[in-house]
C-alpha cells in the first residue's frame, strides 16, 4: 500500500514512521513517501501534477500539509462534510478512481484533549490563532460543546471572518472575536495554542506569561519541541496542560484508519510516537 506526505519542509515529520509501523504491527505492507515541496525546489503549482501522479500510480491516499490544505481543494472530486465545513483537506483518500478530501485535524485535536482533559471546563474558551489548525480546532472544540468560542489572532481581520463563519454554523451567541488576548482571557476556562510560536525554529511565547493564571487548562499544538515554553509557564502557573503530541497521534489515528480501512490502536501509536520523539530528543 502506498501513501504519502505533501507539504513543504517536512523531513523530519514523524507522520511515516508512525503509519508504518502501524500497518506492520497489523500485518500491512505499507510504504509512505514524503513529497516534500521544499527538497523538490517547487511550490503549491506542482499541486496538480502531483495529485494526478499520485492517482495514477495507486495511491491509496495522501496527508496534505502547509501550504497545501485549501489549494488541494479544487483538484478533488468529492468533499467529507468535515472538511468542507473547514475549508481546508489534511487527508486525501483514492476510491474508484476518485479523490476524496477528508479533514482529521479537528477530530485529531479533540480525541487528544478528550484523553488528556476529560472533564475540562468548556464555558469559556480562547483561541489563539485562526488559521487552518486552529479553524478545525474552532469546529472541534465547539462541537465537544464549549459555551463561547473567543477566537484572537494577530490579523484581526482573519479572526473576525473565523468567528462569522463560525456563528453562521453554531450560533452568534456561541463566538466572537477579538484582537486582545489579555481581553478574551479575562474569565476565561481554557486556552488553545494555535499558532507555530514555540517551534523549535520559532521560539518563544505566544502571549505574555502573566496573563495565564491556575484556573486555566492550556492546550498546544506545537509538538517540536513536546514541552514548549507555553507548557512549561502554564505548569508554573498550576495549569492543567495538553501537549502537542496528542494532536499528531489523533491525526495519524484518523487517516490511517481512512487509508487503511481499519482502526489504528491508539495506544500503540502513542507510544511509538512519544519514544521517536524521545529518541529525538537524545540525538
Amino acid at each position: 500500500m502506498l501513501v504519502g506526505l505533501i507539504g513543504a519542509g517536512i523531513q523530519r515529520s514523524l507522520t511515516p514512521a508512525m503509519h508504518e509501523e502501524e500497518a506492520r504491527c497489523q500485518g500491512l505492507a505499507l510504504h509512505y513517501q514524503l513529497i516534500d515541496l521544499d527538497a523538490a525546489g517547487v511550490g503549491v503549482g506542482a499541486l496538480p501534477t502531483l495529485i494526478e501522479a499520485a492517482r495514477i500510480m495507486g495511491f491509496a491516499g495522501l496527508n496534505i500539509t502547509y501550504p497545501c490544505k485549501q489549494a488541494v481543494i479544487p483538484l478533488l472530486d468529492e468533499l467529507s462534510d468535515e472538511a468542507r465545513a473547514m475549508g481546508a483537506v489534511n487527508t486525501v483518500v483514492f476510491r474508484g478512481g476518485r479523490a476524496v478530501g477528508h479533514n482529521t485535524d479537528g477530530s485529531g485535536w479533540a480525541w487528544g484533549f478528550r484523553r488528556t482533559l476529560p472533564q475540562a471546563d468548556l464555558s469559556r474558551v480562547v483561541l489563539l490563532g485562526a488559521g487552518g489548525a486552529g479553524s478545525a480546532i474552532a469546529h472541534a472544540v465547539l462541537r465537544l460543546g464549549a459555551a463561547h468560542l473567543v477566537v484572537v489572532d494577530r490579523e484581526a481581520s482573519r479572526a473576525a471572518e473565523a468567528a462569522a463563519a463560525l456563528s453562521a454554523r453554531y450560533g452568534a451567541a456561541r463566538v466572537s472575536a477579538s484582537a486582545d488576548v489579555a481581553a478574551a482571557l479575562h474569565g476565561a476556562s481554557g486556552l488553545i495554542h494555535a499558532t507555530p510560536t514555540g517551534m523549535d525554529k520559532l521560539p518563544g511565547l505566544p502571549l505574555p506569561p502573566g496573563l495565564l493564571r491556575s484556573e486555566l487548562w492550556v492546550a498546544e499544538i506545537v509538538y517540536f519541541p513536546l514541552d514548549t515554553e507555553l507548557l512549561r509557564a502554564a505548569r508554573a502557573k498550576g495549569c492543567a496542560t495538553v501537549d502537542g503530541g496528542t494532536m499528531a497521534v489523533g491525526q495519524a489515528i484518523g487517516a490511517f484508519e481512512l487509508f487503511t480501512g481499519r482502526p489504528a490502536d491508539a495506544v500503540r501509536v502513542e507510544t511509538h510516537f512519544r519514544r521517536l520523539l524521545a529518541e529525538r530528543r537524545s540525538t
